[in-house]
């Protein structure tokens, strides 16, 4: 096991954590939580030994195998590939002993070679490097290209893939999802509940750690405590005991108040419905876990928007690409006040390059992008952060917004970003990821957008300005898209999908879990015979044989199943248009009046028909995605 025996860390003159004392057994999945800068970095390079304990001892057994994730990959000609497979160290060993004993002609040693590449599954190394790279994203083409040619989000992949391909005891983890999209960080998720060691896991994303860890690590005020549960059952706790903190939980229940009093107002309109169940939303969790955060620094909500056009923004017939490189066809859709609408699809699929159009950052190929003439766009996106003043501070950005308004409300406003005292009027330079992220969006929020254009907003955040972020949007009153791998954000702000992928943009009917459902399935239709041969260079030719003969009779099975899936897929197409149509005319308040109750019966006879049959067109779908995978020897 892993043991922490009265441990004190210091850094420069401030004490991270004093006396911390602690067990974590093999085999436990641990999530280590905190505020940015509470020492969870810190005590990952203590384990790593590139930091000593001031007083105190942490211990573990000697054969343990520690794995992580390097922060800088070497620009090198080496296979991408080949540089995953590196990660296991043990195999790297075997190899280079197996090609000395045969330069020396040892053939005892090459024998005693050949047992323990068998013992650690070194034949199937390749295939296991593949299926992780695969998993996070990469695609066949690209598990040879040499790693100099990746991007640096890219290059920190290789480094999370060669992490994973150690076959180690312990797996530290720090942030691993900060440069993933929705499929990988579902898959790594879903590694990660199979991987047999200890992990210790720092994440800022909710959904991934109550789905991965069994325990919580919490770092607040110089000490660490070990909770019993996933991150949900912390919060719970840690609530319990907060909420005896009389001051703090009267300004809950006046947020709460605040929330029920908007519901009751509104609900029963249908210009504001929309809105109310995400309040609703807001408070449900709020009444459960709220008190957990009322230490939170953060506390802003978006301002109303001056003007809300209707509609605020239309694609017409888009086609959209880089150069002669198509990405997106025949795209048409209408964006009003109170969308709240997330994109779902596989990575490089064209999600970004679709908030670009949106934003006008983009010119489209073919079709028309036009906007209303009060369209007030806001947009979040990971490169805003570089276009960013260095030498300024955050007042003077807010500043420049806004040169009349009275420095003493721009640090108001500021304060409920967490820019306080100096931090306000000094140069951003030396912020971090988080706070530079933080003061993106409170320029985004100062300027009441009616457009909110979101990609990947969660990044560098931490829990409780995640949380924060989330009851802001759920308040906002304009339209809003978004891109974000946070599932617990999504699930909070967003009530229609868009599936962006195979070049098409059509609405994705279901939620998060059977998103994840979805991209399994897929996965396992693309890759899972591709995979199946990646090993063929160490089978005999009898065996090559035999496993083409396999394959082909895996084909002969696939092959009407796959012609019956296309037909469902076509006939949910035509029936969610009609669906679509259907809702699109029963939104007509005429339609509701005495002289019209027949054409009302019928079209609520032909919505239910449309419902029931589109209902089982998905049980059909899922029945045969699974026999599909079932002979295609998914994985």
């Amino acid at each position: 096991m892993l043991v922490f025996d009265q441990v004190s860390l210091r850094r420069g003159g401030r004490v991270l954590f004093a006396e911390a004392s602690f067990q974590i057994h093999r085999g436990r999945k641990v999530g280590l939580t905190g505020a940015n800068g509470s020492g969870k970095s810190s005590l990952f390079s203590l384990l790593r030994g590139e930091l000593r304990s001031d007083h105190g001892e942490v211990s573990w057994p000697a054969q343990w195998v520690i794995a992580h994730v390097a922060q800088e990959t070497p620009g090198v000609d080496r296979p991408a590939i080949d540089y995953v497979m590196d990660g296991d160290q043990e195999l790297r060993r075997v190899q280079a002993a197996l090609a000395q004993a045969e330069h020396a002609h040892d053939g005892m040693a090459i024998a005693q070679c050949h047992v323990q590449m068998d013992n650690i599954d070194g034949y199937n190394a390749r295939i296991r490097a593949a299926k992780l790279m695969s998993g996070l994203g990469f695609t066949l083409p690209q598990l040879d290209n040499p790693v100099r040619g990746f991007s640096g989000g890219w290059r920190m992949r290789l480094n999370l893939a060669q992490a994973l391909m150690c076959r180690s005891d312990l797996l530290l983890l720090d942030e691993p999802t900060n440069h993933l999209d929705l499929d990988a960080v579902l898959w790594l998720e879903d590694w990660l509940r199979q991987y047999p060691g200890t992990l210790l896991l720092i994440s800022h994303d909710r959904e991934f750690l109550d789905s991965v860890v069994g325990h919580i690590a919490h770092v607040e005020n110089a000490t660490i405590t070990l909770y019993t549960g996933n991150y949900s059952a912390f919060e719970v706790m840690r609530a319990e005991r907060l909420a005896q903190q009389q001051t703090a939980y009267e300004k809950q229940q006046r947020e709460i108040a605040h929330i029920r009093s908007y519901v009751d107002r509104f609900r029963a309109q249908a210009t504001k419905a929309r809105q109310a169940q995400s309040r609703l939303k807001a408070l449900q969790r709020m009444e459960l876990i709220g008190a957990a955060h009322v230490d939170s620094p953060f506390h802003f909500q978006f301002r109303p928007p001056l003007k809300t056009p209707y509609p605020l923004l239309a694609l017409e017939h888009v086609v959209l690409g880089y150069a002669e490189k198509r990405i997106l066809n025949d795209v048409s859709m209408t964006l009003v006040p109170g969308d709240r609408i997330g994109l779902l699809g596989p990575n490089g699929a064209g999600k970004s390059t679709l908030i670009k159009l949106l934003a006008g950052d983009l010119a489209a190929m073919q079709g028309q992008r036009v906007p209303s003439a009060d369209l007030r766009i806001g947009y979040f996106a990971q490169h805003q952060l570089e276009q960013l003043h260095a030498a300024d501070s955050a007042l003077m950005h807010l500043q420049r917004l806004d040169p009349k308004a009275s420095e003493q409300s721009l640090r108001d406003f500021l304060g409920g970003f967490d820019f306080r005292g100096e931090r306000v009027s000094s140069p951003i330079a030396p912020f971090s990821g988080g706070e530079k992220a933080r003061l993106v969006l409170a320029m985004l929020v100062y300027q009441s957008p009616n457009l909110l254009l979101l990609d990947e907003p969660t990044n560098h955040l931490d829990l409780d300005m995640r949380d924060a972020l989330s009851m802001a949007l759920q308040e906002y009153s304009g339209a809003m898209v978004i891109v974000s791998h946070d599932r617990s954000l999504l699930s909070a702000i967003t009530d229609k999908w868009l599936l962006v992928t195979d070049g098409q943009v059509q609405e994705f009917v279901g939620d998060l879990d059977d998103y994840a459902k979805f991209i399994a399935q897929r996965r396992a239709l693309q890759l899972g015979l591709e995979s199946s041969t990646e090993g063929s260079s160490h089978q005999s030719a009898g065996q090559r044989k035999d496993q083409r003969r396999v394959q082909a009779e895996q084909r002969q099975k696939v092959q009407p199943l796959k012609k019956e899936l296309q037909k469902i897929e076509s006939r949910m197409a035509v029936l969610t248009e009609k669906k679509r149509a259907l809702e699109h005319q029963l939104s007509d308040a005429n339609i509701y009046n005495s002289d019209a109750k027949i054409q009302l019966k019928k079209l609520l006879d032909a919505q239910s028909a449309v419902n029931k049959e589109l209902d089982e067109c998905e049980s059909r779908w899922l029945e045969l995605t699974e026999q599909i995978d079932s002979a295609s020897g998914g994985e």
